[in-house]
């Protein structure tokens, strides 16, 4: 690593493949009270307004190299600030406040790590929070591509019409669906979240990127209970690859790990492995369980 490569200051804990992946220790949001409010940026701006630049995104971490965000590449990977959904499982809760300023300058920090990494990195994946609620982040795609590198996106589909902004700038997305439409209300607290995230689907099949759909499930979940609906859906919509994620405890909030400390976990893996088998017979050309 070079020296001073990345944006890790000593307050974040970074954590992969589940969800978010940056936690502001000491940070509280919706374990009581309303929490953030939910913000629509994913409509288009209005008539007039300035159009916005990489410099304008609000970056949460930069991690100068990491080789699990895209399967099969070497990246560096920029975690943008805010989130409109609410996950009990969420890793990293610190990226929920839309409302937080980042803590990484775009030009100081992202533009000079990619000039000394030509040739070295594949590309950049833009995760969160979730990126797609920024509207810097189409331009912030555009200059990685004028440097060279390739584009990776992980999304929650929470704003399609964000989505169909990027995805002709995008070589590669992994999209969390995380449960049935209908149980989306209890599993992000936005009931809505169902229909967008279904359509981002559809969105990113239909536009031929190359995917990743990734189901995280723990016990007691909606999602978990329906899992194997949820994969059958998927591949008749002609997902090709899937990842089943049993969710994981570094970096989740009070609660959630207060309630994972009941589960039996001989039971759940044993549903775990049932789960699994069950997808496998439905043929997608690449599965895997994290």
């Amino acid at each position: 690593m070079d020296p001073g490569d990345g944006v890790l200051p000593a307050c974040l804990l970074l954590q992969h493949r589940q969800e978010g992946r940056v936690r502001r220790t000491g940070d509280v949001h919706r374990g009581e009270g309303a929490g953030p409010p939910v913000i629509e940026l994913g409509a288009r701006p209005a008539a007039g307004t300035p159009a916005l630049a990489a410099r304008d995104l609000a970056i949460a971490g930069l991690v100068p190299l990491s080789t699990v965000d895209w399967p099969g590449m070497l990246v560096a990977t920029v975690f943008c600030q805010g989130c409109p959904w609410d996950c009990a499982y969420c890793q990293n809760a610190g990226l929920i406040d839309p409302t937080l300023p980042g803590v990484a300058d775009w030009e100081e920090a992202v533009e000079p790590l990619l000039a000394r990494r030509r040739g070295l990195l594949d590309g950049v994946v833009f995760t969160g929070g979730e990126a797609t609620r920024q509207a810097a982040l189409p331009a912030a795609m555009r200059r990685v591509r004028d440097l060279g590198f390739a584009v990776g996106l992980h999304t929650s589909g929470a704003y399609p019409r964000r989505l169909a902004e990027v995805l002709p700038l995008v070589d590669w997305v992994g999209l969390d669906i995380k449960a049935l439409p209908e149980d989306y209300g209890e599993v992000t607290g936005v009931p809505a979240g169902g229909g967008r995230a279904w359509e981002a689907l559809r969105m990113v099949l239909d536009a031929g990127v190359a995917h990743e759909v990734r189901l995280t499930v723990h016990p007691g979940s909606p999602q978990a209970a329906s899992a194997v609906e949820i994969a059958r859906r998927l591949r008749a919509a002609g997902v090709r690859a899937l990842a089943l994620q049993d969710a994981r405890l570094d970096g989740t909030r009070e609660p959630f790990r207060r309630t994972a400390a009941t589960w039996d976990r001989a039971a759940w893996q044993r549903t775990l492995g049932t789960v699994t088998e069950e997808i496998e017979r439905l043929g997608f050309p690449a599965f895997i369980v994290r």
